[in-house]
């Protein structure tokens, strides 16, 4: 017996043996190539960038996977706990495998052989982490076993609360959130600190299967498992029974946060940041580099402009006609779910889309587009409204076959079943103005002109119906609201405000062909001053002065000023005949308006990476004293402003001047009820196809165009003074309310002396029709009177004086025998 059971031994300790063997070598194949979990050191998970206005809003979010990483300590106890009681209760005490929760798992899967039922798998928070970052999916026991070992290297070589925060930050929640923090907003538009008892709970239940746990389409059985993590976390002693309960007892609550619950008014902005992050880091750091983008964008302001520019827009358009509905649907039955699939416009939430149900004389009866609900079905109930005929009587003309028609009653305008846009009265429940969108557009920046932060920005009447920025990627032509420029250049280079040049016909031979520009209204003024001819807009005068400078010269300021990286040396281009953009307009009228100096528009302030660390910063100025630990009597800190001097401050003041007049007595007289320092430029081009208005005051520079995408006539009349100023004029009304008036800063030295408005001369004291005009040192007005231009064919290099006696009849009978 002794013998035989010494047999058995031997026997059963060989087979021990060589099962033991067979193990190691089994284990041995499986690890010796699993992945290498020292790489979760440097874990930079993919994380949101997040782009926000200077006042900290937000404005847009970009990410392949919508996450927020969080260090574990900013991750609130109450959410912990939700985790763990979720998913593994003794994480803190076991060494990445929990022994006990391993072997209910065995028996479960024991008794569920043969059922078809899948697997348990009992993972631990640590083989979790293994199996997300450096194993597949797949359901087998190699890779079971592979996790474990994995579980028990990473426990040797990582804290607890490491292995926690990879986890959280890690894991899918469903709805394209990841990681905790991107989650709580996903769900409940809230930060993980605000998160109660059933919410977190709820977070904590969607790890094990989101889509199983849907908020809308598994509603009870996601109550249930939160239900369950929260009795969960009663028996772990993180919440009382008394909590416990009434967080059990408390809905879901899930508010989905939509992509575009961002800054309102603020897409045309956000997309052109998001092109200039591609451009200067690259797509991957754009969408998964979890940058912070601090942006120039003054929300106030962008509010102000978008509103602006809509009206400005709208009045236009409505001036001429309809176009006639949206679409047509069939109103017989139930009109909602069809209604409620035609797309709007989701950045113009005035508007609502509505189905025309009745028309008559005296207007349409309406029902209004259903609104949807969090999870997307549309809300039963039917609103309904009407539309008056004074609210739709720009409809009263409309296009029918092309042409545009008058009509008698809103019953020939639009029948049962047309869909339309309309706006909701003010004071009114039920009442509603018919809309349409613009069919004109065009494109405005507000600018600071110190430092080139661009404030403001629209880039048409409506982002959801054309992305085209027509602010930074529309080339116009700028007409009138070019020269400017011209005259800055011949102030720079010997002219004066005062120096006459003949405004009367002009033939520029240019080869074989000859070219004979003409004002605006068809007439010449005779023989004026620089200042006369900006205020006027004189076309005839700005030819023969680029003309007698050289368009070599021209060139080479608009290229200084960054109107044009290079531009042709054409003299019709003096009177903006190149094409060139409204940020390129502001930013080179701002040089005008900052006295001179260079400066680089830009859209961001600042850009952090995800650790903080400022990786961009527009502000460059230096300022040594600002370092300084302690005050010992040293003078106070300056920033250092090394921008480049691209125009004589003399000059830009002189220049500022003569353009302060355009508002006052000139082509845009309609801002002096603004009452402030003014100074702007109307432009308008060839067959009235674009009208601009540039202008500033000493800290603010706004520019706008309207035009048709299409390059199209705007109709006879339709001039930068008519259609753009007033943009201007009601953004600045708003814009400046409540600000203190500040005077433009006449630099010192500068010589003011009175002289004769049409001759240029000086004038004599109490002569009447005496006007102050600047000069720099060692120049006045002309002691004769000259002028420039005089020659019959426009040809430059000379001029004509005048005898005494001639001048007096000028001054006294204003020019009229010159022509």
């Amino acid at each position: 017996m002794i013998r035989l059971i010494g047999y058995f031994f031997g026997i059963g300790t060989m087979l021990a043996l060589l099962v033991a063997a067979g193990a190691a070598i089994y284990v041995s194949h499986l690890t010796k190539d699993l992945p290498d979990y020292e790489v979760l050191a440097s874990y930079e998970p993919p994380v949101t960038t997040r782009i926000h206005a200077s006042d900290g809003a937000l404005m847009g979010e970009f990410a392949r996977e919508r996450r927020l990483f969080l260090p574990i300590q900013a991750v609130p106890d109450r959410v912990k706990a939700a985790f763990l009681s979720a998913e593994d209760k003794n994480f803190y005490n076991h060494p990445g495998i929990d022994v006990t929760g391993l072997g209910r798992a065995i028996i479960t899967n024991l008794r569920n052989m043969g059922s078809g039922r899948r697997p348990v798998g009992a993972s631990t928070i640590t083989q979790q982490v293994a199996k997300n970052f450096l194993l597949t999916s797949s359901q087998t026991y190699d890779r079971k076993i592979r996790e474990m070992i994995l579980a028990f290297r990473i426990e040797q070589a990582y804290s607890k609360d490491k292995i926690l925060e990879l986890y959280v930050n890690e894991i899918f929640f469903g709805l394209g959130s990841y990681g905790v923090a991107g989650a709580a907003l996903t769900y409940f538009n809230k930060s993980v600190n605000e998160l109660t008892v059933a919410e977190a709970a709820y977070l904590a239940a969607l790890p094990k299967g989101p889509s199983n746990y849907h908020p809308f389409r598994h509603t009870d059985r996601a109550i249930e498992r939160r239900n369950w993590v929260i009795d969960q976390m009663v028996d772990n002693g993180y919440v009382s029974r008394q909590e416990g309960d009434k967080a059990k007892a408390e809905p879901l609550g899930v508010t989905p946060r939509r992509n575009g619950d961002y800054l309102f008014a603020g897409e045309y902005f956000t997309e052109e940041v998001r092109r200039e992050i591609i451009s200067r880091y690259g797509e991957n750091a754009l969408y998964e580099g979890g940058l912070s983008v601090r942006t120039t964008l003054d929300p106030k302001l962008q509010l102000i402009a978008r509103k602006a520019m809509q009206n400005g827009l709208l009045k236009y358009d409505t001036l001429r006609g309809y176009r006639g509905p949206l679409s047509s649907i069939d109103v017989s039955g139930d009109w909602g779910p069809a209604l409620s699939e035609v797309k709007g416009l989701d950045d113009v939430p005035e508007w609502r889309v509505a189905v025309v149900l009745d028309s008559s004389a005296t207007g349409l009866s309406i029902g209004l587009q259903p609104k949807r609900q969090a999870s997307g079905a549309i809300v039963e109930e039917r609103e309904r409204g009407s539309v008056s005929k004074e609210d739709m009587s720009f409809a009263m003309r409309h296009m029918v076959d092309g042409k545009r028609v008058k009509a008698g009653s809103p019953a020939e305008v639009l029948k049962p079943g047309d869909v339309i846009l309309v706006e909701k009265k003010e004071g009114s429940e039920s009442a509603y103005r018919l809309r349409q969108t613009p069919a004109v557009s065009g494109g405005l920046v507000a600018m600071d002109p110190h430092t080139g932060r661009v404030l403001a920005m629209v880039g048409g009447f409506s982002y959801a119906e054309s992305e085209f920025n027509r602010a930074t990627q529309a080339m116009r032509q700028p007409g009138s609201a070019f020269k400017p420029f011209v005259y800055a250049a011949a102030l720079d280079n010997g002219y004066t405000p005062a120096s006459v040049i003949m405004d009367g016909p002009i033939t520029i031979r240019i080869g074989n062909t000859s070219w004979s520009p003409k004002n605006y209204d068809g007439k010449a003024a005779g023989p004026s001053t620089l200042r006369s001819g900006i205020e006027r807009s004189r076309n005839l005068m700005t030819v023969r002065l680029a003309n007698d400078m050289g368009m070599k010269l021209v060139a080479e300021y608009a290229e200084r000023f960054g109107v044009y990286d290079k531009m042709p040396q054409h003299i019709a281009m003096s009177l903006g005949s190149g094409e060139t953009t409204v940020m390129r307009m502001v930013s080179a009228y701002s040089v005008m308006a900052n006295g001179g100096k260079q400066i680089k528009p830009s859209l961001i302030d600042r850009i952090q990476d995800r650790y903080g660390k400022t990786v961009f910063k527009h502000d460059d100025r230096g300022c040594e004293g600002c370092v300084a630990t302690e005050w010992a009597n040293q003078p106070e800190p300056e920033l250092v402003d090394n921008s480049e001097q691209v125009l004589d401050p003399m000059t830009a003041y002189q220049i500022t001047s003569m353009m302060q007049g355009v508002v006052q007595r000139g082509t845009a007289t309609t801002l002096a009820e603004l009452g402030r320092p003014l100074a702007g430029k109307t432009g308008t081009t060839n067959d009235e196809k674009d009208a601009w208005f540039i202008g500033y005051t000493p800290n603010l520079v706004v520019g706008l165009y309207m035009g048709y995408d299409k390059p199209t006539p705007l109709g006879k009349g339709a001039t930068g003074g008519g259609l753009a100023a007033p943009i201007f004029k009601e953004f600045m009304t708003a814009a400046l309310k409540d600000k203190p008036i500040v005077d433009f800063q006449v630099p010192e030295g500068m010589k003011l002396i009175a002289i004769n408005r049409k001759t240029g001369m000086q004038a004599q004291e109490g002569e009447p029709g005496a006007f102050v005009e600047a000069f720099k040192p060692g120049t006045g007005p002309a002691d004769s009177y000259w002028i420039i231009g005089m020659g019959e064919d426009g040809s430059s290099g000379y001029g004509a004086a005048l005898s005494p006696q001639a001048s007096k009849a000028i001054t006294e009978g204003g020019g009229g025998g010159l022509y």
